[in-house]
């Protein structure tokens, strides 16, 4: 049995995809799948971990530049578009030479021609090898930075990035991992999670209270571009009134401290890590 003090955090992406609804902001969330051994059951959004093949020269030939990203970083740019790609069916990438995103009709037309050709369906990876996409990395904005406490059996080093959902893709939950898509205010996601209707983890439901001090897709892109990203690792701590999930002030969230039963664990942990 591994030490979990050894456990090393795994590299992950997550994407909060947004748009302007009739009632305001409304970012893509994901239900996972109940058999999944993370977050299983939980509303949450689009994301996983980075994947040795998100760092390819191959892969990152295809990506727009983005000034003052490492190589490294970029790996977590496009972990995230390939996640929100396989999860929800939207895919942030541009024709070839062009500054727009894809259409749905664009996306629907290359996935047919390259399903013909290799007589199955297509997959991120194909798309991208056609050569006839770039992704659209430049349109990520950090947003967080969590890594899991120690405790639970996996941990995981998360860069959470904002990014404007292209204009007439559908959003598809892909069956597997997720087993519905929903656009949801934030305000209502977190209502929905006080009621006991969905469930919320910890770093989801904090990041969800950032996202909803902002009423447009715009507010809440130019507030992630100027705002300082403090990693967070939350604390599990005894208190008077409880177990109590504690995050630095300096991460800007507006809230320090919260009781523990208000937030559902992503793991059952051996130790008291949560995340």
């Amino acid at each position: 049995m591994n030490d979990v003090a050894s456990i090393e955090p795994r590299p992950a992406a997550t994407v909060l995809l947004l748009r302007d609804g009739d009632a305001g902001l409304e970012v893509l969330m994901v239900t996972r799948n109940v058999a999944s051994d993370f977050a299983s059951g939980a509303l949450v959004f689009p994301g996983g971990r980075v994947d040795a093949a998100d760092a390819e020269p191959e892969m990152l030939a295809r990506c727009r530049e983005v000034a003052g990203v490492s190589e490294r970083s970029l790996a977590f740019r496009v972990a995230a578009v390939r996640e929100t790609f396989e999860e929800a069916h939207v895919l942030l990438a541009r024709p070839r030479g062009e500054d727009r995103l894809l259409s749905a009709e664009q996306l629907a037309s290359l996935e047919r021609d390259i399903g013909r050709q290799l007589g199955r369906g297509a997959e991120f990876a194909d798309l991208v090898r056609s050569g006839e996409i770039e992704l659209a990395t430049d349109r990520l904005v950090p947003f967080a930075h969590w890594i899991t406490p120690v405790g639970p059996p996996k941990r995981f080093d998360t860069h959470f990035f904002l990014a404007r959902a292209p204009l007439d893709q559908v959003a598809a939950h892909d069956g597997r991992e997720a087993v519905e898509a929903v656009w949801i205010a934030p305000h209502h996601a977190i209502a929905e999670s006080e009621a006991r209707r969905v469930t919320l983890v910890f770093a989801t439901r904090m990041n969800l209270i950032k996202l909803d001090r902002s009423v447009t897709t715009a507010d809440a892109l130019d507030a992630a571009r100027v705002d300082a990203i403090v990693t967070v690792c939350p604390e599990l701590v005894d208190a008077p009134e409880g177990k109590l999930l504690r995050i630095p002030a300096a991460a800007g969230y507006g809230i320090t401290e919260m009781p523990a039963n208000l937030t559902a664990r992503a793991w059952v942990p051996r130790g008291t890590g949560t995340l």
